[in-house]
């Protein structure tokens, strides 16, 4: 027992840098309250003292602002960072070296009997305020963003983001359309009105990266066709280019102020 809970302390020290020392970890942080606490419910609860297992699960909601349900499964080297407002249900199972922040949910969907809340394998890290909603799993090494709303299975080594939850994956074979100019890219995007709801490319949005997909495949057609433009006025001199519509400042305003 001792051997598990300096596992859990040296956890706690590999993943928050603010932690100073042992006794601090023991005495201050609820997420670590939490789990001690739900090892012993979960212990009465597979010895069918199923009152005793709420009780003592309600006591530690009460402590530490985090309700695990008795009969949920924890792995090793579990870490709740700061605590307050996270929810495990009863058939939540969660994997090894698992990291949850807090307001996390990893609820259900369904008031039917059986299994009704998320597999988390392991190494799976779940933002602040996420919501993990149903009984599938989210693979090993996958980060679910803050906020995010997820209600279906995730791949091992995704990463989760948005309401409902996009999976992003990193494709090995993508590769940059090196003909874009990024800076006229910039002022197609202000032409339409797009603004990638002020993201870096560190913070990637997928709906965002699509919208910018299409913004460099457009700037790669408009050079061709300026090139194909300039080749027939070579052949023939009385060909002359025709003119672009403008872009109607109203469809614009439009754009700019739809949700």
């Amino acid at each position: 027992m001792f051997a598990r809970i300096k596992e859990d302390v040296q956890s706690v020290f590999r993943r928050d840098p603010a932690a100073r020392n042992t006794f601090e970890v023991l005495t201050n942080y609820p997420g670590l309250h939490a789990l001690l606490l739900h090892r012993a419910a979960h212990r009465l609860w597979r010895h069918r003292l199923f009152w005793l297992g709420r009780s003592l699960s309600t006591f530690s909601r009460w402590l530490t602002g985090v309700e695990i349900h008795p009969g949920a499964k924890i792995g090793r080297r579990f870490f709740i960072d700061h605590g307050m407002g996270v929810v495990i249900g009863e058939t939540a199972i969660i994997g090894d070296d698992v990291t949850l922040y807090q307001g996390v949910t990893l609820g259900g969907t369904s008031w039917n009997k059986g299994k009704r809340h998320p597999t988390l394998g392991n190494g799976v890290v779940v933002g602040a305020g996420a919501k993990v909603l149903g009984p599938f799993e989210v693979g090993e090494n996958a980060k679910v963003g803050s906020n995010a709303v997820v209600t279906k299975a995730v791949p091992a080594e995704a990463t989760v983001v948005g309401i409902p939850g996009r999976i992003i994956l990193k494709s090995v074979n993508e590769e940059p359309l090196k003909a874009v100019d990024e800076g006229r890219r910039k002022k197609m995007e202000e032409n339409f009105g797009f603004d990638a709801y002020g993201l870096s490319e560190e913070m990637p949005d997928p709906v965002a990266r699509s919208i910018r997909s299409i913004l460099d495949h457009m700037h790669v057609v408009d050079e061709r066709m300026n090139s194909m433009c300039k080749a027939l006025q070579r052949v023939d001199k009385s060909y002359t280019k025709p003119d672009v519509p403008s872009i109607d400042e109203d469809q614009i305003d439009c754009f700019k102020e739809a949700p």
